[in-house]
């Protein structure tokens, strides 16, 4: 098993996925970032990976990006830096990106060279079904990556047990059709989780868009696996310059 899978087979606990940008706020400070979600009790880590042109992203995470690639962060980079990944850090850890940086740098050279460092896992939501099945889901196959797809409360049962057998991980609930950063009702969306629930999908369910705080994860985790985290924790670290100290408060905040 992959070690998100050993993740979710070991444990029948509320899983926190927390999504950080690579090179932000500092560009070496991606590691450091990582460290101390690791040491606070996140159990999954969703790398961003900056992009000029983010579409799912709102404007805190498309902001901390544009700090990013302003500091000098690239693909190239990113990897040099996760060298130093493993053993340090040990939970799983995803990439969660677009394609074209991703094709730009070469996919199959991508794929390879995240595996290599010790990546567990890839989210592109870009990549369309047919393309993964065609020609991309066999790259990532090769070198042993997992595949988050995304599912949004408009997705047909047909469509998500279609999503359900291709991806290998977990499934990623988006909780509403937006961007990350909006505040969404997560009581109102309780029936699509429900309805997620009752459908016993291979992959278990994180849910994502909307948490920030300890009621919406408790919310989201009522019919799911998890749930992830991305933007109130990039705010954390705006606010505070001390990664360490930030981040021990907002995950402590949300596991009380």
């Amino acid at each position: 098993m992959s070690r998100i899978q050993q993740l979710f087979a070991k444990s029948d606990k509320k899983v926190l996925n927390v999504y950080c940008t690579a090179g932000f706020p500092a560009l070496d400070s991606t590691l450091r970032v990582m460290k101390a979600l690791q040491d606070n009790g996140a159990d999954l880590i969703e790398l961003g990976m900056p992009y000029s042109d983010p579409l799912a992203d709102g404007p805190v995470i498309q902001a901390s990006g544009g700090k990013a690639l302003e500091n000098g962060m690239t693909i190239a980079t990113l990897f040099s830096q996760l060298k130093q990944l493993r053993p340090a850090i040990r939970v799983p850890v995803l990439l969660m990106g677009y394609m074209n940086p991703a094709l730009q740098y070469g996919f199959e050279k991508f794929c390879k060279d995240a595996a290599s460092v010790g990546v567990d896992g890839l989210i592109l939501p870009d990549l369309p079904i047919y393309e993964f099945e065609t020609e991309y889901g066999a790259i990532i196959k090769k070198y042993g990556l997992d595949f988050i797809f995304l599912v949004t409360p408009e997705t047909s049962e047909a469509r998500i047990r279609k999503v359900d057998e291709l991806s290998s991980g977990f499934v990623y609930a988006v909780s509403s059709s937006s961007i990350t950063g909006k505040d969404k009702n997560m009581d109102g969306q309780q029936g699509y989780f429900e309805r997620l629930e009752k459908m016993r999908l291979n992959n278990p369910v994180l849910v994502g868009f909307g948490i920030k705080d300890h009621t919406t994860f408790e919310t989201a985790c009522k019919h799911t696996r998890g749930a992830i985290i991305g933007t109130a924790y990039i705010q954390a670290l705006e606010k505070n310059p001390d990664i360490e100290t930030a981040t021990k408060h907002f995950l402590t905040s949300i596991l009380q």
